[in-house]
C-alpha cells in the first residue's frame, strides 16, 4: 500500500485521502471491499498527479513550463492540450476576457497572505501587454505563443482532473458508486444508488457547512476568496483577478457554488462568476444550473 494514499473504513464504505494540486483530495467509495476500494482510490491518485505533474506553472519540467519557456515559437501541442485550449477559448468568450489563462505574467506580480502588498501599478501596466488569449494562434496539433506570454492552467486543470478521474472510475468500475473530491471540486462517479451529500462552506465560518445539498451525478465546484487574499491599506484584495484590469475583482461575492453536468463547467462558471462581481448573480441565473452565492 503507497504511502501516500490513506484508506479508511467508514459505515458506508471507504474514504481515501491524499495531497496534490496544493488541495487535500478524497475519494468516497461506496464498497466493503478494501482491495477494491484501494485499487480505485489509487487510480483516481495516478491520474491527479498525471495532470498535475503536465499541467503546473510550479514544476520546471512540466509540458506546461515548456511551453512558457519557448514563447515565441511554433510549438507541437498534443490532443488533450489542445482540447483545454479549446475550453480555455470559451471560458475567455464567456467572461468577455476576464477569464484568461495567459494570466500568467499578471499573476507573477500578485501574492496572497499575511505579508504580501498591492504590485505597483506601473508593474501591473506593463504586464497587462502580455496578457490575451486572441493574441494566441492554435492550430489542431500546435501553438503558437507570442513571447513575454505565459499560460497558466490554475483555473480549470484541477476541475479537468476531478472529471478525468471520476470517467475512469465510471470506465472501469460502472457498479461501484464513487465522489472524487480534489480540494473541494467534485464529480459523481459511476451509477449513484443514493445521493451523495455534499456541504457548501460558510464564508463567515470556515470549515462548517451554510447548506447541504444532493448530488446524484456530474460536478461542482466553488470559486470564491475567503481564504486566499491580502489587506493593503486596509482594504481586502480577493486573490481572483480581472485581467481587464490587471486588480482583483471589485464587489465579488465570497463564493460561488454550481453545480453542472462535469465539474470543468461548473468551475468555469462559478469563476466567471466571481469575475462578474457585482452582476454574478445576474448571470449565474442566466445559466440554467444549480448555484448558490455566499455574499
Amino acid at each position: 500500500m503507497s504511502e501516500e494514499l490513506s484508506l479508511a473504513a467508514t459505515s458506508w464504505g471507504h474514504l481515501a485521502s491524499f495531497n496534490a494540486m496544493a488541495s487535500r483530495c478524497e475519494v468516497l467509495i461506496r464498497t466493503a471491499d478494501r482491495e477494491q476500494a484501494y485499487i480505485m482510490a489509487y487510480q483516481v491518485l495516478q491520474e491527479t498527479r498525471r495532470i498535475e505533474q503536465k499541467y503546473s506553472r510550479f514544476n520546471n519540467s512540466s509540458l506546461l513550463s515548456r511551453l512558457n519557456a519557448t514563447a515565441g515559437d511554433w510549438q507541437n501541442i498534443d490532443v488533450e492540450t489542445s482540447a483545454l485550449l479549446v475550453f480555455s477559448k470559451q471560458c475567455f468568450d464567456l467572461s468577455d476576457g476576464m477569464f484568461d489563462i495567459t494570466a500568467g505574467p499578471i499573476l507573477k506580480l500578485w501574492t496572497f497572505g499575511p505579508d504580501a502588498n498591492v504590485p505597483p501599478s506601473a508593474s501591473i501596466q506593463r504586464a497587462l501587454k502580455y496578457v490575451g488569449f486572441d493574441k494566441l494562434i492554435i492550430e489542431a496539433s500546435r501553438l503558437h505563443l507570442p513571447r513575454g506570454m505565459s499560460l497558466d492552467f490554475g483555473g480549470i486543470a484541477k476541475e479537468y482532473a476531478c472529471d478525468r478521474a471520476a470517467s475512469l472510475l465510471t470506465l472501469d468500475y460502472p457498479h461501484i458508486p464513487a465522489l472524487v473530491n480534489l480540494g473541494g471540486d467534485i464529480a459523481c462517479a459511476s451509477i449513484v444508488d443514493k445521493p451523495w451529500q455534499v456541504g457548501i462552506e460558510d464564508p463567515s465560518e470556515l470549515d462548517n457547512a451554510t447548506r447541504t445539498i444532493s448530488l446524484t451525478g456530474g460536478g461542482l465546484a466553488t470559486s470564491g476568496h475567503t481564504r486566499r487574499y491580502l489587506l493593503d491599506g486596509g482594504k481586502r484584495y480577493g486573490h481572483i483577478l480581472n485581467l481587464n484590469t490587471g486588480y482583483p475583482v471589485e464587489r465579488a461575492p465570497l463564493s460561488v457554488t454550481v453545480i453542472a453536468a462535469n465539474c470543468l463547467l461548473a468551475g468555469m462558471l462559478s469563476t466567471i462568476a466571481m469575475l462578474k462581481g457585482a452582476n454574478a448573480q445576474d448571470f449565474m441565473a442566466s445559466q440554467d444550473v444549480y448555484f448558490h452565492i455566499c455574499r
